[in-house]
């Protein structure tokens, strides 16, 4: 049995001198500790920091690029590429073969992915798997959007905010039976 899939998305604009950089790359090294493939969309900044981290920890890391961007390199730490020529694509690759999904802080794109992930799981197209949000950024987010939209208690019943990478492993561990 190949070890499950944790797609993790976060910006491509964090620089390695962030304290944001350093989180992902831990949470890259402890998610392949515990044995789980890490993914991510491949290119710089927090995708580059978890691919980096599970990586240098030993893991099997896969980038998911896109011909759109194409003149961005994927970054030198995947120990796989799969290529898609459009986001939407992209975005529903990476939700069928994830087992699980980390949201880090990130712009208009990460909140796209995540946002797709969420509704694909709240159609129960991908099944149950959880959807957990790291950082202190994503409890005030989820408050506007139970404010100011008409998303139901099932829809935030899916996602669940957590405080930091080591609370994201650990909870992951359990949703998935590996402790």
């Amino acid at each position: 049995m190949s070890a499950p899939l944790v797609v993790v998305f976060g910006s491509s604009r964090v620089l390695p001198d962030d304290p944001e950089y350093e989180r992902a790359y831990r949470l890259g090294r402890l998610l392949a500790k515990a044995g789980y493939t890490v993914g991510s969309g491949g290119y710089q900044g927090l995708m580059e920091a978890v691919s980096r981290g599970a990586r240098e920890a030993g893991g099997h890391v896969i980038g998911y690029t896109c011909d759109i961007f194409p003149d961005v390199h994927p970054n030198p730490w995947l120990s796989e590429e799969r290529r898609t020529a459009t986001l939407t694509e992209r975005i529903e690759r990476m939700a069928t073969e994830g087992d699980a999904f980390v949201g880090l802080p990130g712009g208009i794109g990460t909140l796209a992915e995540l946002t797709v992930v969420w509704n694909l799981l709240l159609l129960d197209h991908l099944g149950a798997k959880p959807f957990l949000l790291v950082g202190e950024m994503w409890p005030p987010l989820l408050d506007v959007f139970r404010k100011h939209t008409h998303m139901g208690s099932s829809a935030f019943r899916l996602v669940t905010p957590v405080s930091d990478v080591e609370e994201a492993v650990a909870r992951l561990n359990r949703e998935l039976g590996r402790e």
